[in-house]
């Protein structure tokens, strides 16, 4: 059953959405775009503070809608800037959202490029063999109030900090569905809130700057590809062979190589976006020259960048990350191949900032994590 909240949030109303609950009620219609205006470009902390809205409607809004669905337990910063939140929902289960920042030469830290790395599910059903997500096992999806809350929490404390008031210009440059859990398994939550995200009466957010990961879901990609805003799209492969890619991530055997890229391929013939390919370098698993000549192969078949990502050590789990002269090498190779690629930068690493790892650790502090 869909988790039902015991007062939905006001974060998963549209304007349509909002338009026939306002006219059922007996209030004006246009009062929705009002609403609209304060919960995602003002950024209103308090339903009472909505002050051209009648209090009439202001105290039926009251009654039946929260503001924010989540509440802030800890935030960690790590040396390099990277911060984890902590935000626990209604119901107790613990997410994860992660801003990750960009310094830039030249400007301040409030200056440099921001992303916000959003969570999609609470825990994960696809089992990746190297992610924390996954270890406690899949307890729900999360609501769109509860994706599209996540962002307003950061943006807000972000514009707190450089002296901004909340509905100033948002002050992130890029979202990413890349936390906690697989956002194609929560189809309708993170569309939807991709949809709000982007719309004028919503944050209007660009859509190019808006990123979805799959680890593979070969039919919600092509369904994805028919969507009509243009997203971007990272596949998260971490193997060039079904043989590899079996290996660490079960969803291969369901989806294996030959259905799956065939898919991507269509969702960048649709979006005329260059792709990503996300692939976590494990030692002695798929950091062989071998499949760094597979992952040229399927780059260039693609037109994708390919994002090199050291793995990152996750307590439980046996894998561990290449030395650096082995990335540098495995990198070499799709330098040859004339493949574009990044090696990514650590980020987070002195607080545990692979997906799940902080959750992890809360709920075993306070003997929650088998519930």
């Amino acid at each position: 059953m869909p988790f039902e909240p015991a007062q939905p949030s006001l974060y998963g109303e549209t304007l349509e959405s909002l338009q026939t609950l306002l006219k059922g009620a007996g209030f004006q219609a246009f009062r929705a775009k009002q609403i609209t205006d304060w919960l995602y470009k003002k950024r209103v902390e308090r339903i009472a503070d909505m002050t051209n809205l009648p209090q009439n409607l202001r105290q039926w809004l009251e009654e039946r809608f929260v503001l924010s669905p989540s509440k802030q337990v800890l935030v960690k910063q790590a040396s390099d800037i990277t911060e984890k939140l902590l935000l626990e929902q209604e119901d107790g289960r613990l997410i994860e959202t992660v801003l990750i920042r960009y310094p830039m030469e030249g400007v301040g830290q409030d200056a440099s490029r921001k992303t916000i790395c959003v969570s999609s599910q609470v825990g994960c059903a696809y089992g990746c063999k190297f992610c924390a997500s996954g270890l406690a096992g899949w307890k729900r999806n999360l609501t769109m109030a509860e994706i599209v809350g996540q962002f307003v929490h950061v943006s807000r404390l972000e514009a707190e900090r450089s002296g901004e008031k909340p509905g100033a210009a948002t002050p992130i440059d890029n979202i990413v569905f890349m936390g906690m859990g697989e956002p194609l398994a929560n189809y309708d939550a993170v569309v939807g809130t991709i949809r709000l995200l982007n719309a004028d009466w919503g944050m209007g957010f660009g859509a190019r700057r808006i990123t979805i990961s799959t680890s593979g879901l070969a039919p919600q990609v092509l369904k994805l590809a028919d969507e009509p805003i243009q997203f971007r799209l990272a596949l998260s492969l971490h193997g060039a062979t079904n043989a590899v890619r079996q290996q660490i991530m079960p969803v291969n055997r369901k989806y294996p190589l030959e259905e799956l890229l065939p898919a991507v391929a269509y969702f960048s013939e649709k979006h005329g976006r260059m792709l990503t390919l996300e692939y976590i370098l494990i030692d002695q698993i798929n950091d062989t020259f071998e499949q760094a000549h597979e992952l040229s192969r399927i780059a260039r078949d693609l037109h994708a960048h390919v994002n090199l990502i050291p793995y990152n050590k996750v307590e439980g789990l046996p894998w561990k990350r290449p030395n650096i002269r082995r990335q540098i090498a495995f990198g070499d190779i799709l330098k040859q191949n004339n493949v574009s690629f990044t090696i990514r930068k650590e980020k987070g690493h002195d607080i545990e900032a692979a997906c799940g790892q902080l959750r992890l650790q809360t709920e075993r502090e306070r003997g929650t994590l088998a519930v």
